[in-house]
């Protein structure tokens, strides 16, 4: 088999090819212990060699600087992203409805999870999936991560859930629709339109399913939304820090103010204090289904964007945003 994606020998002499055939022969029988059979291995691995890009931008993470929340949303949530968003709850609606129903999570969230992993299903990822997480096992930064990764990802294509050609996606090993890494996939993959597979990479089903059991396994409570942006009075501001948690009832006896209408939550509901960007940014007042996002993508940022996309989707169009990020006000009217 000739792979698609190009591949590279690292300039390192520790990272020569003779070291990664040592690797790999010792691998080998790490997954073939692991159920992974001979047939299935050999044609995985047919053509595959480091990429010396995959570890090139594994390197680059620790490095990474945050732009702030305003310029983050700003780059994030675009019209064209809502507008693509309302546009595919509409298109999808029976679906949806189904998945909500099956697992109690509301389709604008799914959506919204659709929309900031992979625009919705256009940008899942080109790299070859066993040779990026061949290079990433091998390179030995998080050898034991990504070698139980790598292993999961056999055990899909064992399973006929796709082909070998089409297996691609992130140069981290996220895959799919939803880019879930292939552990993920063996938790929380659904094959919800029956055919036999779990299908993340072209059927909605299975992707929407998938993707609101994640959520649902991980605590998701169909009672309540995710957050509300707030106003904190400035003489109040150093009453308060960020992940403080307190009663709903005492948010309100504290003096802040909720954006909007008040949330219909019973007085002793826990809601914690969300503050992206220090003291001069934004507020929010967010439940335990924040926390249930951020089981998916460890960031404040990622998780208060699915929440504010998943608000704006389930509002009827009434103008655009026009990217004023100086106030996001209007996400929680």
């Amino acid at each position: 088999m000739t792979l698609s994606c190009p591949v590279s020998r690292p300039a390192q002499a520790a990272n020569s090819a003779d070291n990664f055939a040592i690797w790999l022969r010792d691998f080998r029988r790490e997954a073939l212990a692991a159920g992974v059979t001979p047939a299935t291995f050999d044609a995985a691995f047919q053509g595959v060699a480091p990429i010396a890009k995959v570890i090139e931008l594994d390197g680059r993470q620790p490095e990474r600087t945050q732009l702030g929340f305003a310029t983050y949303l700003k780059n994030v949530m675009t019209q064209k992203r809502i507008d693509q968003g309302r546009s595919a709850m509409a298109q999808n609606r029976p679906l949806l409805r189904s998945v909500s129903h099956a697992y109690g999570v509301p389709p604008e969230v799914v959506v919204a999870l659709w929309g900031i992993e992979t625009s919705y299903g256009q940008n899942t990822g080109n790299y070859d999936l066993v040779s990026a997480l061949a290079t990433l096992a091998w390179e030995g930064r998080r050898a034991s991560f990504f070698k139980k990764e790598l292993i999961a990802a056999l055990l899909i294509l064992q399973g006929g859930h796709i082909d070998r050609a089409d297996f691609k996606g992130s140069w981290a090993g996220a895959m799919g629709q939803n880019q879930f890494m292939p552990s993920s996939w063996q938790r929380f993959a659904v094959d919800f339109n029956g055919d036999g597979h779990k299908d993340i990479w072209t059927s909605r089903s299975d992707v929407f399913a998938s993707s609101a059991n994640y959520l649902a396994k991980n605590g998701w409570n169909p009672r309540m939304g995710w957050g509300w942006q707030v106003v904190i009075p400035t003489v109040a501001l150093s009453k308060f820090r960020s992940d403080q948690t307190m009663p709903y009832q005492d948010w309100l006896n504290s003096g802040i103010k909720f954006r909007g209408n008040l949330p219909s939550l019973s007085a002793g509901t826990p809601l914690k204090l969300v503050i992206p960007d220090g003291a001069d940014g934004r507020y929010y007042l967010v439940t335990q289904n924040f926390d249930v996002i951020k089981s998916w993508n460890r960031s404040n940022y990622f998780a208060l964007t699915v929440g504010l996309l998943s608000d704006f989707i389930s509002q009827t169009p009434s103008g655009d945003i026009s990217h004023d990020t100086s106030d996001d006000s209007r996400f929680n009217q």
